[in-house]
């Protein structure tokens, strides 16, 4: 395994086969469509066929995993493989209805690719799981509720379009080579009720501006955003709170007006 690994992709292989039975028990895939990020040697992707999907994906972007995936399941035809860097792949056109989405991911992209999913331009999307692998301080950030010490922009674009069903944490001790983190699995499941009506792309540009001066009140990067008679429509916001102060609907009310604009 050692002569497949790349420091420079944040690769980290999960060898315990009870976590990795654990995560891919997390959701019954028997006959569905499957997609698999980052499966570096398979050990993931082995325990998914088992499980006998319909159809597996598999996107990695090392030339010399991919090699030794095609060579691996050369006799599967049920499984496709991607060389492709994920961020730059249209996954959104490439997923198909009822569709798991695995992903144990690099962690110094995990948010990147965590975002591309919540900013499908279909929503609900179409696919109807996604169990994803972050480091543990990331994860209890994207999970967390309003109010908490980890609340930030990635949970709430995460809450906004995302429902947490279930999470567990991974040793260091799972992994070759061993991370100096701990890991946190999270399963999702996609809201399809009671969204606002406003363009994730506009709460992801708002909650930028507002959490640029993060430990600052946000009196003067909301002016940046709304005019100030607009401010004072939303009845529970006080521009002498400083962003991590604010509830999640506020942040979802001053898009909304922003895109009145």
């Amino acid at each position: 395994m050692k002569k497949f690994f790349k420091k420079s992709l944040g690769q980290n292989f999960l060898i315990d086969k009870n976590i990795i039975k654990k995560i891919v028990n997390l959701v019954d895939i028997k006959r569905k469509n499957v997609i698999e990020i980052g499966p570096g040697d398979g050990a993931l992707t082995d325990e998914i066929i088992k499980k006998k999907p319909k159809q597996l994906i598999l996107f990695e972007k090392d030339s010399k995993l991919v090699e030794k995936l095609k060579l691996k399941y050369l006799c599967n035809k049920s499984i496709k493989i991607y060389q492709s860097d994920i961020l730059k792949f249209d996954i959104e056109k490439k997923i198909n209805k009822n569709t798991v989405v695995f992903g144990n991911l690099p962690y110094n992209i995990s948010s990147q690719i965590l975002v591309k999913f919540l900013k499908f331009k279909k929503w609900p999307p179409k696919f109807c799981d996604i169990i994803f692998m972050f480091q543990r301080e990331l994860g209890e950030k994207v999970i967390c509720k309003f109010p908490s010490k980890n609340y930030g922009r990635i949970s709430i674009l995460t809450n906004y379009r995302l429902e947490i069903l279930n999470k567990f944490y991974i040793s260091p001790n799972c992994f070759f080579p061993k991370p100096k983190v701990n890991s946190m699995i999270i399963h999702f499941f996609p809201k399809k009720k009671n969204l606002k009506n406003i363009n994730i792309d506009n709460l992801e540009k708002v909650t930028n501006i507002i959490f640029s001066n993060k430990r600052k009140m946000i009196n003067k990067n909301i002016k940046k955003i709304i005019s100030y008679q607009k401010i004072k429509t939303i009845p529970d916001l006080n521009i002498k709170h400083r962003p991590t102060e604010i509830r999640p609907e506020i942040y979802y009310k001053i898009t909304e007006l922003f895109e009145k604009d």
